[in-house]
This record gives C-alpha cells, sequence and structure tokens, in this order.
C-alpha cells in the first residue's frame, strides 16, 4: 500500500472514530439531560411505601430524586411545606385541609386507605377506671395537635350522648408524649395508631383498650399535598411521582417480608409491626367519591369549630390532573 493510499485509511479510521465518539457523546448528553426531579418528601416511621421506592430503585426509575425527612406525625410533615423544609407531604384529611386552606397548596391524589380494616387500628386506650364511654365525661382526653383526633373524639363522645365540653382536650406533641402521660394518669384517654404503638399502650399496667375508630362513623382519607408552585413547573416530573409511589405501594404489599427488612434497615421499625401493619394499609394512588365526600364533612367541622377560618370551595383545592393523567381509571367522582 502506497503512503498516500495509507494517508486516506487513516483519515477514514479517524473520521469514523470521531464520528462514533460524537454519537457516544450525543447519547451520554441525552442520558444526562433527562429531567430528574429533586424531591424532598415527608415521611414517618410507620409508613414502609416511600422507603421501599427509594430503596428498590422505583423513584429512580422514574426520573425522581427523592430524600426522604421523617416526622413524628404525618401533621408535622404537612405542616413542614410551610417553612418550604419538604415538597410532598402526605397525611389524614384533617392536616390536608387545614394546610389547604393557609396557602397556594393543592391536594393530588388520595391512597384510597378510608377502609374499615384501616380504622379497626386506630385504638382507644383509657385509664382502668374508665368501663364504658359515659365515664369520659370529665376526664382528660389526649389529641395530637394538628390532626383528625378532635374531630374523632367529637363524633365517638357525640354518639354516645357526651358533649365535647363535658371533657377536657389535651393537646400533645406525639404518641411519645400521650405514651408518658397516660402512664402517669396526667391524661384519661387516648387514640393510638399502628401495630407497634397499640402494642406499647396495651402493655400499659393501668391501661385498657376501650374500643378502635372503626366503631364510629370516621373512616380516616389519607392524601398527598404539595405546592401549587411545584404541579405549575413540574406537572410530568408529579406525575411520574405518583406512578412511582403506586409501584412502590404494590411491591410492598406483594414482599412483605422484605418490605419489614427495608423499613427496618431505613428507621428501626420492628419487622413484626411492619408486617401485620401493611395487608390493613394498601395504598392504591387515586381519588374516589368516597374520599371526596370523607374530605367534605371534614372540612365542614373545621369551618364550624372555626379550625378553619378562612372558608374555600373543596374543589379549588383539589388539583386531580396529575392523578388522572397517571391513572386515568382511579377517579371516580360523579
Amino acid at each position: 500500500m502506497t503512503n498516500n493510499k495509507k494517508t486516506r485509511v487513516s483519515m477514514i479510521v479517524l473520521a469514523l472514530a470521531l464520528v462514533g465518539t460524537l454519537l457516544a457523546g450525543c447519547a451520554g448528553g441525552e442520558k444526562q439531560g433527562a429531567a430528574t426531579l429533586k424531591l424532598r418528601i415527608a415521611d414517618i416511621t410507620s409508613n414502609p411505601v416511600f422507603q421501599v421506592a427509594k430503596s428498590k430503585g422505583i423513584f429512580e426509575k422514574h426520573g425522581i430524586d427523592a430524600e426522604l425527612i421523617t416526622f413524628a406525625t404525618p401533621a408535622e410533615g404537612i405542616n413542614s411545606l410551610f417553612i418550604k423544609q419538604v415538597d410532598v407531604a402526605f397525611g389524614a384529611d384533617f392536616p390536608l385541609l387545614n394546610a389547604a386552606s393557609k396557602g397556594d397548596y393543592s391536594i393530588i391524589a388520595s391512597s384510597g386507605t378510608a377502609t374499615d380494616l384501616s380504622a379497626s387500628e386506630w385504638k382507644l386506650f383509657v385509664r382502668k377506671d374508665i368501663q364504658s364511654p359515659a365515664d369520659l365525661k370529665g376526664k382528660k382526653l389526649s389529641f395530637s395537635r394538628g390532626t383528625f383526633i378532635p374531630y374523632l373524639w367529637d363524633v365517638y363522645l357525640a354518639e354516645n350522648g357526651i358533649a365535647l365540653s363535658d371533657v377536657e382536650l389535651i393537646g400533645q406533641g406525639g404518641f411519645d408524649e400521650t405514651y408518658v402521660a397516660l402512664g402517669k394518669g396526667e391524661i384519661d384517654g387516648a387514640w393510638v395508631y399502628g401495630t407497634v404503638l397499640n402494642e406499647k399502650f396495651a402493655a400499659l399496667e393501668e391501661v385498657r383498650e376501650l374500643t378502635d375508630m372503626s366503631k364510629t362513623p370516621v373512616r380516616l382519607g389519607t392524601g398527598l399535598i404539595t405546592t401549587d408552585e411545584l404541579i405549575e413547573s413540574k406537572k410530568d416530573g408529579l406525575v411520574a411521582f405518583l406512578k412511582a409511589v403506586d409501584e412502590a405501594a404494590a411491591y410492598a404489599q406483594e414482599h412483605p417480608e422484605e418490605t419489614a427488612d427495608i423499613q427496618y434497615d431505613a428507621v428501626k421499625q420492628p419487622k413484626d409491626a411492619t408486617i401485620k401493619d401493611l395487608p390493613k394499609n394498601p395504598w392504591v394512588i387515586g381519588f374516589t367519591q368516597k374520599a371526596y365526600d370523607g374530605m367534605a364533612a371534614q372540612k365542614k367541622y373545621m369551618v364550624d369549630t372555626g379550625i378553619i377560618q378562612n372558608d374555600f370551595h373543596l374543589d379549588d383545592k383539589l388539583n386531580l390532573d396529575l392523578v388522572r393523567e397517571a391513572f386515568p381509571d382511579r377517579v371516580e367522582l360523579k
């Protein structure tokens, strides 16, 4: 081969290599430029869904760079939206509605857990001298600040002929404070949720279980909330977030032992507690008429009692476009 031919071959090889490098660079650039939504998500130790989504790479699969921030209660997580500590939070209707009334926040989906089985996990523990609901009159009854518990007390007491004014409601910061106060007799009754807490409270020497929430008309809806600003700027990312949460929830139900391991490694939740709690709280992301009616009833109570000072139309605080896009067949409203 002549020198000219060698030179031409070398140039062709070099050109092909350069084209290959450019193509690889373009492909790499496209991958690196793929939209990844960073989300700070409020969590609690007894909820495995977000931990499973993070541990199993489900958030990452859907383009979510998730940071989980753990709080004592969902209500505390929702309140952290106000100071921009988190981007997305979940919780019961009461704190969701309270947050929605205070600014540019919208409820974007329901977890579908307002069931009789889930309600049965809310136990009412009382001092042993209280043998019937009538004995609660004149007693000190606990509620976690910013939660739906005052509403539950109101409904339960009214069903048993006791006015809310006939008892003293004691606001507390979390279940640890409630546990100590009930054990010492500083309060006389408290609603408690979840296997770990139920077993812990049941072991108190001077305490007994009186009833559970499934024996009342109250069913606890749970939903997800975020800022209107994030919805407007990152709609596609939030749709992907809902899909990731739903996928993780299904995975958790299908793999209880692995989920228990994940939850223990992440937050030291006892494995047996996770396994017991899982079948009672299967998340299915959507929004139904039942969820809507539950929120409407609780909002009315909160407005009537002055908890919500500035009334609003519930529809104005529901942004269901995201969940409709993620799961079109799961938004069931009249």
